[in-house]
C-alpha cells in the first residue's frame, strides 16, 4: 500500500510506500509507541470510531457544547521521536500538526489518523486529499507519482 497527497494545486506525490494500518485494539494502542525513529517512507493509518463514551456525554444536560463525540485525541506518551499527525474526513485533510516526543497531544474530526516521521507531510494542507491505494502488481515505477522526501 502507499499513502498518496493530491494537493488542491500541484502534483500528487507518494508520501509513504510502507503503509501499516492499525486494525486491531492491540496495534491502535500502541500505534508508535517505543519506536526510536520513524522511516520517512512510513505511515501508520488509523481507521477512526465515534467514541460511545463521548457520544454519551454529549447528550447529558449541560455537557452538550463541551464534549465533541467528533474529536478523535490523539497522544505522545511513549513516542521517543516527533511525528506528523494528519486528521482527514472522507479523504480530505482536515488538520495537520507536528507533536513533539512524549509530551505532545492532539485532537481533530476525522475518520482517518495518518501518523508520519516529522517533515513528510510538510506542504500538505486542509482541504487536499491523502489516501491509501492499493500496490497494482506489475506497476511500472513511471507511473507512480513521486516519493517525498521529510522537508520537501
Amino acid at each position: 500500500m502507499r499513502l498518496v497527497h493530491e494537493p488542491v494545486e500541484g502534483d500528487r506525490q507518494v508520501l509513504a510506500t510502507d503503509v501499516e494500518t492499525a486494525d486491531t485494539l492491540l496495534a491502535r494502542t500502541k500505534g508508535l509507541m517505543g519506536r526510536s525513529s520513524v522511516p520517512v517512507d512510513y505511515a501508520l493509518v488509523f481507521d477512526l470510531q465515534p467514541d460511545p463514551v463521548k457520544a454519551a456525554l454529549a447528550r447529558l444536560p449541560g455537557l452538550d457544547g463541551f464534549v465533541d463525540p467528533d474529536q478523535q485525541a490523539v497522544h505522545m506518551l511513549f513516542v521517543r521521536t516527533p511525528l506528523d499527525v494528519v486528521w482527514i474526513e472522507d479523504e480530505e485533510v482536515v488538520q495537520v500538526r507536528t507533536l513533539s516526543p512524549w509530551t505532545g497531544t492532539g485532537s481533530g474530526r476525522g475518520d482517518t489518523l495518518v501518523e508520519l516521521a516529522a517533515g513528510v507531510a510538510d506542504g500538505v494542507e486542509p482541504g487536499d486529499r491523502l489516501r491509501v491505494v492499493e500496490d497494482v502488481p506489475g506497476e511500472e515505477d513511471g507511473d507512480s507519482p513521486p516519493v517525498a522526501e521529510a522537508g520537501d
